[in-house]
């Protein structure tokens, strides 16, 4: 049977349809989902996609966070449900405290849109098997608040625990506290991340490497052996 993979559509999401496409290219289906959807439609993951979720107001992803779709992702989500939050759906996933720390502002106040250098930090997360550890991956970046900060002790503690999944490599774009691009929960099946690997799946396009399909080869992987 075919994994079902959830794709969330807020008011201002702008890359459901290019993740819905990765998900596909990996050979799995894609699912939408309406932010007022109170059920997820008994889909094996979920991704949380990039944009400006609800414009951005207040903070980044803290209205997203209270829509009708992230109770049943909240209730799943703690009982094993992979999840990935790409840019948006990563600062939605800190307000809603599935992973820890915040996002500001990129430090130096401006809009921010490259291929990124990343390094692979944990390859045992639901969404990263078919890296590697140390692996050096390129993968398109734009945000304007990718800023991630944690307290010293939150830091210490993700590094402790190996659940730093990306850095940023050659540049730190926004700031990034210890070069942190995305970071795991502690059972390794909540991810997010900065970058947007959705970008990063056909030689065409993106930065013309197919660096970022690994994240949806691997959770359909989890999931076909599960």
């Amino acid at each position: 049977m075919t994994a079902r993979i959830g794709v969330v559509t807020f008011p201002g999401s702008l890359d459901d349809r290019d993740t819905q496409r990765a998900i596909r290219l990996a050979g799995a289906e894609p699912v939408a989902l309406w932010h007022k959807d109170k059920d997820l439609k008994q889909v094996d993951a979920v991704v949380l996609c990039g944009g400006f979720s609800y414009g951005d107001y207040l903070r980044a992803g803290a209205i997203a966070r209270f829509s009708p779709v992230m109770d049943p992702l909240l209730e799943q989500a703690k009982a094993g449900l992979p999840v990935l939050g790409i840019c948006n759906g990563f600062q939605i996933l800190t307000e809603a405290h599935l992973l820890p720390g915040t996002m500001l502002r990129n430090d130096h106040l401006h809009f921010i849109c490259r291929d990124q250098k990343l390094r692979v930090e944990n390859a045992g997360t639901a969404w990263t098997t078919d890296y590697t550890a140390g692996q050096e991956i390129h993968i398109p970046l734009k945000n304007n608040d990718g800023q991630y900060v944690a307290d010293d002790y939150t830091l210490d503690k993700l590094e402790a625990e190996g659940r730093v999944a990306f850095r940023y490599l050659d540049v730190n774009p926004n700031g990034s506290q210890r070069d942190i691009a995305g970071v795991s929960n502690e059972a390794g099946n909540v991810v997010g991340l900065m970058p947007h690997p959705e970008h990063a799946v056909e030689p065409l396009i993106g930065t013309g490497r197919t660096d970022g399909l690994p994240f949806f080869t691997s959770i359909l992987k989890k999931l076909v052996n599960a």
